[in-house]
């Protein structure tokens, strides 16, 4: 028995073998091969002569129908003779077995030889697959199909029926007839030797063609016919790149450049941005501050949006550069990916690879017009667009917003901005200061009405009795309404004669009382009332009072005729 040099043992090819037992044997038995004449035919057997006293006969469905059809009288080729004898008195011949018996013996002389043969898989079997090679079923382990591995009873295993391939001969049994092949040991063989071919190539800076394998978070992984290279993702474009997928798909044939390769470890490195010439090298020659530029908003963070400008040239437009009014405070409000954008440069750092745009350096600045358009005096119109605590946000033309501090809504005293107006109110306020620098316009309300503190002497003087109601209680007084705009302070001295502690304690809001003007500051909008003078006030009124009458009958009686 012939024994091979390289034996492989796989589970399935015992089944293999047991499932060609019966065929096999057919071809121990005594027979030969012999050469044939075509010299009748039906549609069912083909009549021979075989240098016999009696003709032989082969099936018809030894022979495809192309074959078939093209098998004419005369044809000749080779079949085996197996000496039996058709009830018939024909001997019973084969063809397949005798193209069996020449591809086994050009097996075994080729495995013999070293050499490696063509197949055709066929079929799938137990944990495997049948190839056909020169007539001949040989066994091949699922696990030899391929380099990669394949599940078993899966559709792709299936996919595999009908590939033509070069196939090793890993495990020969004359005795028994069986073969087991490997298609995995020819390509691993052809790998190898790509392999050293390929080592030759791997010089720093070569340029080598390749096919995408794996695609990752961090890069590539590229086949380069023998081995796999890492093309890591800032190495594939001098721009920005969110995913290596979004330039690259597997399967896809590329041109890369060899930046290492590390013979000890068969490790290589790729770069695909390295084939073209970096375009910040030279930015300064193309582009200088102060250019207006087209270009594509490509990403966003926090603080900005990157504009690409032209492949691998990437600038940032800063919040702060996206509007000349607006309060901007994500990059989203103003742009979205893909926005096509004529921006400004700013500023050119190329050692640093840094860009800086504007985008609304492009427009006009709507405040260096505004100290024109809004004279300070002049009345505006808009709607109040933001209320805070110190004040409201009046919505002009342009984009430009005014503020109105709270201090400037009424001549009333108020707590916050949201008890005199709402936001979506049309208003109109008066132009009071603009600071350009700043970029602040100053609006009041209240500077549209007349100030009722020019009157404040004469309508209540030193003295007068005055009515109002309580608006606000202190620890150390309470605030009376006189007039819109008009506040008195009626200090907790000034309640009662009696000890109080605190105003609320006698007080409440809302409350009218009556009380006498005894302070007056026109300037600083105070005046002082008292309630604990009421008293004597009220005895003077009564004998003033009294006096009237006294004198209206006086001068009823001298009216009268003697």
């Amino acid at each position: 028995m012939m024994e091979n040099d390289y034996r492989y043992q796989d589970e399935g090819s015992e089944d293999f073998a047991a499932l060609l037992e019966e065929d096999m044997r057919q071809r121990e038995e005594s027979g030969r091969i012999v050469q044939a004449t075509v010299v009748q035919k039906n549609d069912t057997e083909i009549l021979l002569d075989i240098n016999e006293k009696v003709e032989g006969v082969v099936q018809r469905s030894e022979f495809t129908d192309d074959e078939f059809e093209r098998l004419q009288i005369g044809d000749t080729f080779e079949v085996f003779n197996t000496g039996r004898r058709e009830d018939n008195g024909f001997i019973r011949a084969s063809k397949q077995k005798a193209d069996q018996r020449r591809g086994w013996d050009d097996i075994v002389a080729g495995h013999e030889a070293g050499e490696v043969f063509q197949g055709t898989i066929i079929d799938t079997v137990n944990r495997g697959f049948t190839v056909d090679i020169n007539g001949v079923r040989a066994f091949l382990p699922l696990s030899q199909v391929d380099l990669r591995q394949v599940r078993d009873n899966s559709e792709e295993m299936r996919s595999y029926i009908g590939l033509t391939d070069t196939f090793k001969v890993i495990n020969l049994s004359p005795k028994r007839h069986n073969v087991v092949v490997s298609r995995r040991a020819w390509l691993e063989e052809q790998k190898e030797k790509d392999k050293q071919v390929l080592v030759e190539k791997l010089a720093k800076n070569s340029i080598l063609p390749g096919v995408v394998k794996n695609i990752t978070e961090y890069g590539v992984f590229v086949d380069l016919g023998g081995l796999d290279g890492l093309l890591h993702i800032t190495d594939i474009s001098w721009g920005r790149v969110s995913h290596p997928s979004a330039v690259f798909s597997e399967g896809q044939e590329i041109e890369v450049m060899v930046l290492d390769y590390n013979p000890d470890t068969e490790r290589v490195s790729l770069g695909y941005k390295q084939k073209t010439e970096d375009p910040w090298d030279k930015i300064t020659e193309r582009y200088v501050g102060g250019d207006v530029v087209k270009g594509r908003v490509v990403s966003f963070v926090d603080y900005g949006a990157f504009v690409e400008i032209e492949p691998g040239i990437e600038g940032l437009i800063h919040i702060s550069e996206m509007s000349w009014t607006s309060r901007v405070r994500s990059p989203s409000q103003m742009l979205k990916i893909d926005d096509e954008v004529e921006v400004r440069i700013l500023d050119i750092d190329s050692g640093n690879r840094r860009l800086s745009l504007s985008l609304r350096a492009v427009r006009p600045n709507p405040w260096d017009v505004v100290g024109e358009k809004y004279p300070v005096g002049s009345i505006v119109k808009g709607k109040i667009k933001n209320i805070t605590e110190f004040g409201a946000f009046l919505g002009l033309d342009e984009g430009v917003d005014g503020l109105i501090h709270i201090s400037d809504m009424s001549w009333s005293r108020s707590n916050h901005p949201s008890e005199i107006i709402k936001v979506g109110d049309e208003v109109e306020a008066k132009v009071l200061a603009f600071d350009r620098e700043r970029e602040r316009l100053s609006l009041g309300l209240k500077q549209l009405e007349e100030n009722p503190w020019d009157l404040v002497e004469q309508r209540y003087p030193i003295d007068s009795l005055v009515r109002g109601a309580v608006v606000n209680l202190t620890d150390f007084g309470a605030f009376v309404k006189l007039d819109d705009g008009v506040e008195g302070l009626l200090h907790v001295s000034e309640i009662s004669h009696d000890r109080i502690e605190r105003p609320s304690d006698v007080l409440s809001i809302g409350q009218e009382i009556e009380a006498k003007v005894i302070k007056m500051n026109k300037e600083d909008r105070r005046i002082g009332l008292s309630m604990k003078d009421m008293e004597g006030l009220a005895e003077f009124q009564e004998h003033q009072e009294a006096q009237q009458e006294s004198t209206d009958s006086t001068d009823e009686g001298d009216s009268q005729p003697e």
